[in-house]
Order: C-alpha cells, then structure tokens, then sequence
C-alpha cells in the first residue's frame, strides 16, 4: 500500500489525468509513421532550399535521429557505419553495411541503396557516390560531430575526394527539428502516456524488502505492454544514496525501509520520447525529505510557468533557481540545467545524440512553441520532472503521474 501526502501541489498537479489501460491505438494515429508521408517530403524540401542558400551540393548525415527524421529508416543497425548523402536535386542515397539490404529495400523504398562488405572501406562507397553527384570544386556538408561518424572514415572520405569541399553542417537540421509539428505532438504525446504506464508500475512494485531488479521488471513490462517501443535510454533505477551518480542504474539490491528511490525514465513511440522522474521513500520519510520535495516541486512549476515563447533558456533557467533558493529549505546545490530538449532518439539517447541543448544559466536560445522540454527540478534529496510542451500561450505537462510526496510500505 502506499500513502501520499500532499505539500504544495498545484491544481494541475491535483487534476492529474487518469492513466489508458491501452495507448496503442488512438483515432487517427498511425501504428508506424511511414517513410512516405508527405510531412517528410515536405522536411527534404526545406533541407534541399536551405542547401541551396548554403552553396552546397551534397549534405551527409550520420546520426540515426537525422536520417530518421528525413527518411523514417527505424532500425538497430546504425551500429555498423550507415550515412544518408542527400544531394540539392535528385534521389536521396544510403550507404550502409550489405546486410541491411531487405531493410532498407523494405523501408526506404525511395532511396537508393548503396552497400559496402563486410571487410570492405565504407568511405570508398561513399565517394563513389560523391564523386557522381559532387562537381570538382563543389561543398560537401558533413555531420562531422555525430556519434556515429568515426573521424577515422571521415578521414579517408577526405583522402578519397580531394576536389571537394567538407564543410561541417552540423547545426543544418537543428531548429527544424527543435520544433515539432502536430503529428510529432500526437507521437510524443502518446509517448508520455507510456512513460505514465511504467513509472505507475515501478511505484506500485517499490517497497521494502524488494528489489530495484524488480521495479525494473515492471518498468519494462508496463512500457511495452502499453504500445512503446525500445527507447533510447534505459530506465534510471537507484537509490537516493547513489543520487549524484550519474546515469546508472539498477541493480540486485533490495529496498530498505527509511531511504528514497529515485526513477527516471521515458515511454518511446515511433521513437519520440516523453522522459519523467519521481523520487519516492521507503517506509519513512528520511530527515529533510519534505523540505526538499517542496522545493523541487517549487522549481518544476516555476520552470513550467516560465517556458513560454519568446523567452530564453537563460531567463527559464533563473526563474526556477529563484523558486528553489527561494523555498523553506537549506541552501541547495544548483543544477548545471533545469532540463533540455527532447524529441526523437536512437539508443543510446533519448535526446538526439550526445550535444543537449540544455535549459541552463544564462542561455540565448529563443524558446518558441513546439518545442518539446524535459524539464528537470533536481535539488539535493529530490528529483521531481516532467516532458512540457511549449505552446504558444505558455507549457503543458505531458506526463501526468502525480508528483506528490509519496511513501510505500
């Protein structure tokens, strides 16, 4: 059984919605976004203009995310070297390993598939394909900076085409994708339903005796039995004692009575995510317990509040270290952020790669609606966030799951 107890709450928080026992199939809601729609067309169209102003001929993509958002390519095998080489006219081109043939044949129907064996350079592939649709001379832009582009094969590309031009283009996609349209808000909105789904499950499989292992299980199995998919970062599962150890998480250790646990994690669909945390105690509250979740609690709703369009990271940022500092509690340690973008993610990520355009002190970036935001209220003690939605009247919380302080026994 559990016993909650509410200090501070907003009145969202008290009208928080009602979890669907199935968030597979909402009216119209495709089950997969297909390649094909004419919302892609449209993001190649945009990209191929800004390639035009830019003077280049060629852009290459490496990050799963990237090609993802241009082709719909959803697959585990980026692994193995996989680029997306998409020239300002004519038919898109991806080189990936030979084995990926009857996915990509399957998938992208319409790209053109270049393959490399195994053993075989895949950067001699790739400039095959420069070498056709690049003129002496010409610019080649390159993703440079992705996780997935090994500067050892970047290298030989270079060696292999001294006529042109790389150029890093890494930031070409950005603000296209930090907004998202309405059909990425259904998908994230149905993401933020599975995230609901497994932190109810890992609440209700928390108590003494226990173990993390076990809130695990049910994490799991609620994520994908509400209709979500692998998402791109294991649930963060630990005790509040290995708090400030970050990115790990559990373990076969049992919950003991007296301490806090912490859980963070995010429900993917299409592979759009919806992060959320929850800190909960064991038994009892430990000293400074509450005092510390009314303090997170006063930051998330002072971030919420603050992040509407117009403003800047910067300015959202010290709204919410003015609520914390500013609550009934000690003299917290400031977070680097109070949160960062979110949106599509391959594994190992759920934020798009491994560069966060994070919610920190003093940032310049314009905030502007249909941006998709974890917003993080992390003091010492507590953890409390949530996925907003900037509209343009000010954020919505996606995730629902009620943020009271909460003990189970």
């Amino acid at each position: 059984m559990s016993t909650d107890m509410n200090l501070a709450a907003s009145t969202q928080d008290d009208e928080a919605h009602a979890i669907a026992p199935d968030v597979r199939h909402r009216p119209g809601v495709p089950d997969a976004w297909h390649s094909t729609t004419p919302e892609r067309a449209a993001r190649l169209a945009a990209l191929r203009a800004r390639m035009a102003d830019a003077d280049l001929a060629v852009v290459a993509l490496a990050s799963p995310e990237r090609i993802y958002y241009l082709t719909g390519l959803d697959h585990l095998g980026y692994f193995a070297f996989t680029l997306l080489l998409v020239p300002v006219d004519g038919e898109p081109v991806i080189v990936t390993r030979a084995m990926e043939r009857p996915t990509i044949a399957a998938q992208l129907p319409h790209c053109r598939h270049v393959t490399f064996a195994d053993g075989d350079d895949p950067a001699m592939a790739v400039s095959a394909v420069l070498d056709e649709f690049a003129a002496d001379g010409a610019t080649v832009g390159v993703e440079a900076s992705a996780l997935f582009f090994p500067p050892a094969i970047l290298a030989r590309i270079r060696a292999a085409t001294p006529w042109l031009r790389l150029r890093d283009t890494d930031a070409l996609l950005s603000d296209a994708m930090a907004v998202k349209s309405a059909e990425e808000i259904t998908l994230t909105r149905r993401a933020a339903g599975v995230s609901d789904a497994a932190m109810t499950a890992g609440i209700a499989a928390a108590r003494p005796g226990a173990g993390e292992h076990d809130v695990a299980a049910a994490v799991h199995h609620a994520m994908y039995t509400a209709g979500g998919q692998q998402p791109g970062f294991a649930p963060l599962i630990r005790p509040l004692s290995l708090l400030d150890q970050e990115h790990v998480s559990w373990q076969q250790r049992p919950l003991v009575a007296g301490t806090g646990l912490f859980l963070e994690l995010s429900g993917c669909v299409a592979r759009y995510h919806a992060p959320l945390s929850r800190t909960i105690y064991l038994g009892s509250l430990p000293d400074g317990a509450a005092e510390a979740h009314a303090a997170a609690l006063a930051g998330l709703h002072a971030a919420r509040d603050a992040l509407r369009p117009g403003v800047t990271t910067g300015q959202v940022y010290a709204r919410w270290q003015h609520a914390v500092a500013g609550s009934d509690s000690p003299a917290w340690p400031l977070r680097h952020h109070c949160g960062y973008l979110v949106g599509i993610g391959f594994p190992p990520s759920w934020v798009g790669g491994g560069e966060v355009l994070g919610i920190r002190s003093g940032g310049e970036t314009p905030i502007a609606a249909g941006m998709t935001f974890h917003l993080m209220s992390w003091v010492a003690g507590h953890v409390v966030s949530d996925t907003a939605l900037v509209t343009p009247h000010g954020a919505e919380l996606l995730t629902s799951t009620p943020r009271d302080l909460t003990v189970v026994t």
